[in-house]
């Protein structure tokens, strides 16, 4: 992927992040739609990517230690597996306060990328499938492309099959 960034105004954590890496990457931006029920649904949609292809950014306890999950907006985070990514034993989802704390990002608008503190993280592993993948870029309204390799390395992240595929 030979993309470059787009700058002008939208500099976050995780674009300044990316932009230290050197790694290429681009910013998507879309009005945000503070009524949309499903953040990571509503940037699928106004970019017209696939909701495999785009992630969301959660935060669980695993054995009472905070950990990053990145799943598919298509999917559910499972907890368990999560667990068993990091060798732990129980996961249970973040307290939101505690979540916007330890990243530095309000919810709807988390990164993996450029976080306050460096947290253990998992990427789902079907992101590796695609040659590029969107995250929030650390802003609702504000999403970043860049390849999955990229993302798994930037946030020192493994790669599990974490996700649960909804039902219905």
């Amino acid at each position: 992927m030979a993309k470059k960034a787009k700058r002008g105004g939208q500099g976050t954590p995780a674009t300044v992040a990316l932009e230290a890496a050197g790694v290429p990457f681009t910013v998507h931006a879309y009005e945000h739609d503070p009524a949309a029920a499903s953040y990571g649904e509503e940037a699928a949609e106004a970019m017209g990517a696939g909701q495999d292809q785009v992630f969301k950014t959660l935060l669980a306890e695993v054995d009472g230690v905070l950990t990053v999950g990145v799943v598919p907006v298509a999917a559910k985070l499972d907890l368990k597996a999560l667990a068993a990514a990091v060798g732990g034993k129980h996961a249970a989802m973040a307290d939101p306060v505690a979540a916007e704390r330890a990243t530095g990002y309000v919810l709807g608008g988390i990164s993996p990328l450029g976080q306050r503190r460096r947290l253990r993280t998992v990427v789902d592993d079907s992101a590796l499938a695609f040659d590029s993948v969107y995250v929030s870029a650390g802003r609702r309204g504000l999403e970043v492309e860049l390849a999955p390799a990229d993302l798994v390395a930037l946030t020192s992240a493994a790669a599990a099959p974490i996700a649960r595929r909804r039902e219905g």
